[in-house]
Formats: C-alpha cells, structure tokens, sequence
C-alpha cells in the first residue's frame, strides 16, 4: 500500500499492462476476456484501501465501473465474473498451468470452517458454492521479497509495478 501511495503522491498513473506470464493472462481471459482488467482493478484497489474480502472489493469494483459497463439494467457484471473466476480456480485453474476449463473436482467439496463445522457443496449446487466462495473470499499481502513483488522496473524507458 505505501508504494501505491508513493507513486501515486509522486504524480504516477497505474493502470494495467499485462500479467508477468502469459499463461496467467490467458486462463483468465478463457474464463472471461475481461478479467485480466478486472483483476487488476481488484488488486489496486486491495491496496489502495483497507478492504480485503472479496465482496467488499467487489462492490467498490462495481462503484467505480472500470470497464464502463452499462448499469442500466441493474447487471453485476463484475459480482458474476469475479464469481466465476473463483470457482474455476477452486476447481483446478492455476496461474503457471494451461487451463483447459476441465475440472479436478468432480463431485463437490468439504469445507471445515474456523468453529469445526463441516459444509458439503455438491457441484450442483454450483451458485452456492459460488457464493460461499465469493463472500468468504479474502486477499492477502504477498512477501514483498518473493518474486520481487511491489518492485519499480523500467523497460523500454516505461516504468512498471511487478
């Protein structure tokens, strides 16, 4: 968040270029041609902010409409893409492996809350799942020394934010 705020104290301008790899970028465009930018409004918006959960990005995602969807109509464009990338990554999309939409999970999945209750979702209950998995959702801040996450790069005489 501090570098966020340096940069944009400094006069800087972030706005999406692309994903580290390419892969990454295309399992998310498989999912939906928009999420690359969805993302990546979610993730400057995390730390931007004090929100973490899922929801709560999402909401403010939709207040500020990145993309200029058309509200008209009362769509969750947004809520229903974010959705959608949660299951697939629950039920196999990795960031480094080729998606190919096929998931691993066949049948459902048991979750074990913090209080030691157990709750079944059966794949059929898709929606639940979906929105068990985008209200309890929440981000976290990745080890600035790993990967050289939240570093300042140039290329070509750009500036980028890794």
């Amino acid at each position: 968040m501090d570098r966020i705020i340096a940069v944009k104290e400094m006069g800087g301008v972030l706005e999406y270029h692309q994903t580290e790899q390419s892969i990454f970028c295309n399992n998310l465009v498989m999912v939906d041609s928009a999420l690359p930018k969805i993302i990546s409004s979610i993730m400057l918006q995390f730390f931007s902010s004090k929100l973490s959960s899922m929801i709560d990005l999402a909401d403010r995602i939709e207040q500020e409409n990145p993309l200029g969807y058309n509200f008209s109509d009362n769509h969750q464009f947004y809520h229903y893409k974010i959705k959608r990338f949660l299951m697939d990554v629950a039920v196999g999309m990795m960031p480094a492996k080729l998606w190919d939409g096929q998931y691993d999970a066949t049948g459902g999945y048991l979750i074990v809350r913090q209080d030691g209750n157990i709750l079944c979702y059966h794949l059929y209950n898709r929606n639940r799942f979906e929105d068990y998995l985008f209200y309890n959702t929440r981000l976290e801040t990745a080890s600035s020394s790993k990967h050289n996450f939240g570093t300042l790069y140039q290329e070509n005489g750009d500036t980028f934010l890794n």
